[in-house]
């Protein structure tokens, strides 16, 4: 039996898939509730940060908000996008670092003196601005040093000519996001324990590993009714039964 809505979903082995759904929660790191969800068939989850964020700040009645995800949603445009709608975001980039994994020196190494709109190097040479370009719509500041080629570190650095460097033109609110999370150890530890925690649910304690329904929206209509019987648990946790009733009264439920 098929599905003609279903994708191919990104997993964490190399080059391999699963066919399903993206299921996507926000969830609130104060008492684990799911505060808003959506079920998508887009293969990956770069799309999915600002409109979750957002989401979750619209169901929260928040005018600012502070988010966690993991690397998987790492993207500029979404995160300025987050920053432009108030909402903080924390998440660690992809280690995807050719230069790093070869044992040179990563684009971490270079500093970014604002001042003056150049990179100091580990050597301590500047790599001063070049000139712009544009890839996937991204306008980006090459900047490099006249001095490599006579630098005694240079295997350590690049196999080129000269180390290139590249700079989106909002690049400092991606390094905004990076200053929070190094000034929050925890951060990750905090999204394990709420978002992960959900989805160990939905898999364990309610013997739920793949959705009964077939296309988009009738799996939308599932994936809801299970964050409705996982959040009214965990109302009923928190408050208790009589208190979880009268309150469920007073809005008319």
């Amino acid at each position: 039996m098929t599905d003609p809505d279903a994708r191919s979903m990104a997993t964490s082995g190399k080059g391999s898939g699963m066919v399903g759904y993206n299921v996507q929660v926000a969830v609130d790191a104060k008492h684990h509730l799911i505060v808003a969800h959506e079920v998508t068939n887009s293969g990956s989850d770069r799309a999915q940060l600002s409109p979750m964020a957002k989401a979750a700040r619209d169901a929260m009645g928040k005018t600012r908000l502070r988010a966690v995800a993991d690397r998987g949603y790492y993207s500029g445009p979404q995160i300025k996008e987050c920053a432009d709608a108030g909402i903080a975001v924390m998440l660690p980039k992809p280690t995807t670092s050719g230069a790093k994994y070869h044992g040179r020196f990563d684009k971490a190494d270079f500093i970014y003196i604002a001042r003056d709109d150049e990179y100091l190097c580990p050597a301590g040479e500047r790599a001063i601005y070049r000139y712009t370009s544009e890839e996937h719509g991204l306008q980006l500041h090459r900047y490099w040093s006249s001095a490599c080629s006579q630098c005694a570190m240079k295997p350590k650095c690049t196999p080129s000519d000269q180390r290139r460097i590249s700079r989106w033109e909002h690049e400092s609110v991606l390094e905004a996001a990076q200053r929070r999370l190094d000034k929050t150890p925890d951060a990750m530890t905090v999204r394990r324990r709420t978002v992960e925690h959900v989805f160990g649910t939905f898999k364990h304690w309610m013997g739920y590993t793949h959705f009964l329904m077939r296309r988009l929206p009738n799996v939308g209509t599932e994936m809801s009714l299970n964050v409705l019987a996982y959040n009214l648990a965990r109302v009923m946790k928190i408050l208790g039964f009589r208190k979880t009733m009268k309150a469920m009264r007073q809005v008319g439920v």
